[in-house]
């Protein structure tokens, strides 16, 4: 027992050890780019801990490298509470406005101050917690109230130190930052998604944002994250005076001096015109940075001049950002080929000349539709202008016609699917054309078997579209239906499949069944019913059964839904193949009746609500509020709507529309207290969600005196 006791100490020192050493060295390659050790001697080390970790599990650090490597996969992220908001800055793309920002603040107070300039980083939010130097959580920015626990995840990501070094830092503390993906991680994980047949990301934001919600830390630390931490939380306690300098300059060097990335790109400039001059450097150097960004940002230097200069509702007035314009390049059109989709809308694509923009190679553009080819006359061979659409997704603006070669023709759109080859339809008022072959054309099945399980729909998260292709392909899969008839003993016949792999998919197939009748009718992917006019149906015809007895002329009396959407119900429903679907579904077990949800309170029965512009909460919690109080969200504003939710930013006809209509405008504070005064709940949103508040209130709101963001 004695020998076995100290074999025990002997290991936890040896770990203890190890775990302290590999940290170093991690911070001195990462960090201080001044390896000290080779790559095989950091590897033995590593290897010999992994070890001893596994020998003796009660010896495991919580700031283990080991960590960095993945642990264990989880099947859900816990949702966690923002201490502080992490709310949105208000951002422009005008330099008038920046110097409208800066007389306005010059105006706020008395004191001298200069601005702290920062790279606007392209990836997501990430919010990190230090207690006594030691990362305990980790939390995406989600809905600015709440967010995802990816901790396991962010522990993979090299540069965010699991233990800090000795230094003056809080024992408890805050920091913020963004995680991206270097444009070369981006290229070599497209590079292996293209050889295996899956779908390539459209930039390495998407990359970031997807590879940090993957579900296994090992398939995180594979697609090498990066991380740039950009603000300390100034939250002190009631009475107590806070750890950090007064400068944001200075906290991030104090940062820095921690163990944290903060970069060495910002700059600390005088006055606007010092701000201009930096604008203008990364705006043309940006393509030689070994990442994306898509702006500046721009915040008032001295911190203690923050609470006096105070915030509107949506963002801080101390800080603004600069997006850049979306670049434009002129390469040429080579062909022109058509993408089918799942409602059998077909999309014409530019294959073009690669060409560097916006940090990728752009190869292809969408074209939209026949009327946008014929409105700028591209014409094969043309040299087009392309840009990225809000820094994202690449389009065709105009052709340089003076390089237009003589032999260029007008193009003639394809009559027929390029995929099935049934002669393509165009309804009359609309722009696009379409296959009707919904039963055989395979893009349409295989869109339709991916809408089925997405997020909104009956959310079956451990299958996607390379997995679906995967059983499309095998036979397994051609309606919805066969979903719920997939056996364990086929799956496992399916070569990239493992038994982990089939488990999960079962599990979640059948997890699925508990799914509200309204979003397994959005499911069935009907043409015009959108997730609105889903709850709108199931709410109002309460049963499949009813919805799906619902003649014409009965379908055109409920709200929202007119002669177009009338119509394709009524197709869709007369169909036997999706009869027999909808059979198989019932048989499965999915819900066929609607259940209403309440809050328990009726305020708001029977009152029919649009809403539009920008609130604190996500759209989608907004509108799960007026439901659960009795409300009927409809879609758009008539003279049957009670009431307009209107937030920040509504759109300026909407306005004028319901001002017409004599329809009162309700803010999100007045709605607030309609409702009882309390908090709309916060559904799932993704990455890219903002946070904008509706209220204009100058003063700092209690408890948020420190980042918002």
């Amino acid at each position: 027992m004695n020998g076995q006791a100290t074999g025990g100490e002997e290991a936890q020192k040896r770990i203890r050890e190890l775990t302290d050493l590999l940290t170093e060295y991690n911070r001195a390659y990462y960090m201080l780019d001044n390896p000290l050790v080779s790559d095989y001697e950091f590897d033995q080390l590593l290897k010999e801990l992994e070890r001893l970790e596994a020998a003796y599990p009660q010896y495991k650090l919580p700031y283990t490298p080991t960590g960095r490597v993945g642990g264990e996969p989880t099947k859900t992220f816990r949702t966690v509470a923002h201490r502080t908001p992490m709310l949105s800055l208000g951002n422009t793309y005008s330099r008038e406005e920046l110097v409208d920002f800066d007389n306005r603040l010059r105006k706020l107070t008395a004191e001298d101050f200069d601005y702290l300039c920062e790279l606007k980083y392209d990836g997501l939010s990430i919010s990190l917690t230090y207690e006594k130097g030691v990362l305990t959580q980790a939390v995406t920015r989600g809905d600015g109230i709440k967010g995802d626990d990816v901790t396991a995840n962010v522990k993979t990501i090299r540069t965010i130190p699991l233990k800090l070094p000795e230094g003056d830092y809080p024992e408890l503390f805050e920091i913020r930052g963004e995680v991206l993906m270097p444009r070369k991680a981006f290229d070599e994980l497209n590079a292996q998604r293209e050889e295996i047949g899956e779908n390539l990301f459209a930039n390495p934001r998407n990359a970031a944002s997807g590879s940090l919600k993957l579900q296994d830390p090992k398939q995180v630390a594979a697609r090498k994250l990066d991380c740039f931490l950009y603000f300390l939380i100034d939250a002190p306690s009631a009475g107590e005076v806070t750890p950090f300098p007064d400068l944001h300059s200075e906290r991030l060097e104090r940062a820095r001096s921690w163990g944290f990335q903060t970069g060495h790109y910002y700059r600390r400039c005088r006055n606007i015109d010092e701000v201009f001059a930096y604008m203008d450097h990364w705006e043309k150097e940006r393509v030689n940075l070994p990442f994306d960004i898509d702006g500046m940002v721009i915040k008032v230097n001295q911190t203690h001049l923050w609470p006096a200069m105070g915030f509107t509702a949506k963002s801080p007035r101390w800080a603004i950002a600069y997006k850049f314009k979306a670049e434009r390049v002129c390469t040429p059109l080579h062909t022109i080929s058509f993408q089918v989709g799942r409602t059998g809308a077909v999309t014409p694509v530019a294959n073009l000349e690669p060409v560097p923009l916006g940090g990728t190679i752009v190869k292809r553009a969408s074209l939209h539709n026949a009327d946008v080819i014929e409105r700028m006359d591209v014409r094969l061979g043309d040299w087009v202008y392309v840009e990225k659409g809000g820094e994202v997704i690449p389009k065709i603006v105009g052709v340089e016609l003076s390089r237009r070669p003589a032999s260029a023709v007008p193009f003639s759109f394809i009559e027929r699917c390029p995929e099935c080859g049934t002669l393509l339809v165009r309804n009359e008022g609309e722009a696009g054309h379409y296959c009707p072959n919904d039963e055989t054309c395979p893009p349409q099945i295989k869109g339709k078997l991916e809408h089925f399980i997405s997020r909104k729909a009956m959310d079956i998260q451990s299958l996607g579209e390379g997995k679906v292709s995967v059983l499309y392909n095998k036979g397994l899969l051609h309606h919805v239906a066969d979903f719920y008839s997939l056996r364990k003993e086929e799956l496992l016949t399916v070569e990239s499949f493992g038994r982990k792999t089939v488990e999960n998919i079962l599990q979640a197939v059948e997890a699925s069944k508990k799914q509200p009748f309204e979003r397994v009718l959005y499911a069935l992917g009907i043409r015009y019913v959108g997730e609105t006019t889903a709850k709108i149906l199931a709410r109002h015809f309460k049963t499949m059964d009813a919805l799906m007895q619902a003649d014409f002329d009965t379908l055109v009396q409920v709200d929202e839904v007119g002669d177009v959407i009338a119509a394709s119900l009524r197709d869709f429903f007369s169909r036997p193949a999706e009869q027999e679907v909808i059979a198989r579904l019932r048989e499965a077990g999915l819900n066929m009746e609607y259940v209403a949800r309440s809050s328990g309170s009726t305020v708001l029965q029977g009152t029919k609500w649009v809403i539009s512009g920008t609130f604190s909460r996500s759209r989608e919690a907004m509108k799960d509020w007026v439901e659960s109080h009795g409300g009927i969200m409809v879609s758009s504003i008539s003279k049957n709507v009670d009431y307009v939710l209107a937030g920040e930013k509504m759109g300026p006809e909407k306005r004028k529309k319901a001002e017409n209509l004599n329809i009162p405008l309700i803010s999100e504070e007045a709605f607030m207290e309609m409702t009882g005064g309390e908090e709309a709940p916060v559904p799932e949103v993704g990455e890219d969600a903002q946070v904008k508040p509706d209220t204009d209130d100058s003063r700092p709101k209690a408890g948020t005196q420190g980042t918002l963001f």
